[in-house]
């Protein structure tokens, strides 16, 4: 008897596929949040320092 891959490649490709829509709409929501509504450079949002001034911001 043979196993049958075909399902399980094709479950894991929608599941890679949907990982990597969210992530790419997740970023261009942080971009989107950060430069359009806060006023700031959107490529910023990706900063170590901007990260640490929200975290400091929050405690």
């Amino acid at each position: 008897m043979k196993f049958d891959f075909k399902p399980v490649v094709s479950t894991l490709m929608r599941v890679l596929i949907f990982l990597l829509l969210a992530s790419i709409l997740f970023s261009a929501g942080l971009m989107v949040g950060y430069g359009v509504l806060g006023d700031g450079n959107p490529k910023l949002v990706f900063e170590k320092q901007t990260w640490e001034h929200i975290l400091n911001f929050i405690r």
